[in-house]
């Protein structure tokens, strides 16, 4: 039998299958992690060359020494201490080497006011912070007509203390706008000009100065020996005459008089 012829194939085009396009899966991003600026240093003062040199005046011993204690190791230096303020005002005349004087209130032979007066006069530019125990107005009244540069009290902090130690070595003050809002009206001129004489008598011109030192009316009694009914009779006369109100004005009347 003959073989059927094989047909040949024939080839069948391929039909091009469009390409279905595969969703492109979003990648996550990796955050770069950022590279932190140094911060700017903050500005700080210039050290002093030098330290403070500080005068000390005080009775105590124990006063003396705890102030020593509190400026060991900062930039302040006791460079001279006193017991009275004659002492004060002796080292403060002599010394070229003081930058700021620390005198205590009340101390015998001649108090820290009375010290601040003085050694104002032969050294005006020398700050003199007064430190005590006593918030008496007249002492700050009598205080801020010296010329001292703050009034501080000894249970304030050892760091308010150094910070007013520096201030005023910084040529600034030491006063709260407390302490001077409470004296404003003992410094307002008296309703008597002071260049007008009072006529005090002796007894009510030694009241005055005893008023001055910032006594009581009781204190004021013991060290004049009188009563303290009389006393408060002579302090009533001396505020009139002199045209103040009260004990702060006339202590600072009495010290622009220079009875104090």
């Amino acid at each position: 039998m003959r073989k059927r012829a094989e047909q040949p194939k024939t080839e069948q085009p391929k039909t091009a299958q469009p390409k279905t396009a595969q969703p492109k899966t979003a990648q996550p991003k990796t955050a770069q992690p950022k590279t932190a600026q140094p911060k700017a240093e903050p500005k700080t003062a210039e050290p002093r060359k030098s330290p403070i040199r500080l005068l000390i005046a005080d009775d105590h011993e124990v006063v003396r020494s705890g102030l020593r204690s509190i400026v060991n190791g900062t930039d302040i230096m006791i460079v001279a201490e006193a017991g009275n303020g004659d002492e004060a005002v002796r080292l403060a005349e002599k010394r070229d080497d003081i930058d700021v004087a620390l005198l205590d209130i009340r101390m015998p032979d001649s108090d820290g006011l009375n010290a601040l007066g003085r050694i104002k006069l032969v050294k005006p530019n020398l700050p003199v912070l007064m430190f005590s125990t006593y918030d008496n107005p007249t002492y700050v009244a009598r205080a801020v007509a010296l010329g001292a540069a703050g009034y501080l009290l000894k249970g304030m902090s050892r760091g308010e203390l150094l910070d007013s130690i520096r201030r005023v070595a910084d040529g600034a003050d030491a006063w709260t706008r407390e302490e001077l809002r409470r004296v404003t009206g003992a410094l307002a001129t008296p309703r008597v000009a002071g260049d007008i004489e009072v006529p005090l008598t002796q007894r009510e011109s030694e009241v005055l100065r005893q008023l001055a030192f910032g006594l009581t009316n009781k204190e004021i009694a013991g060290a004049l020996g009188i009563s303290y009914e009389t006393v408060k009779e002579h302090v009533q006369h001396v505020l009139r005459k002199i045209g103040v109100t009260d004990r702060t004005q006339a202590a600072v009347w009495a010290v622009r008089k220079g009875l104090v």
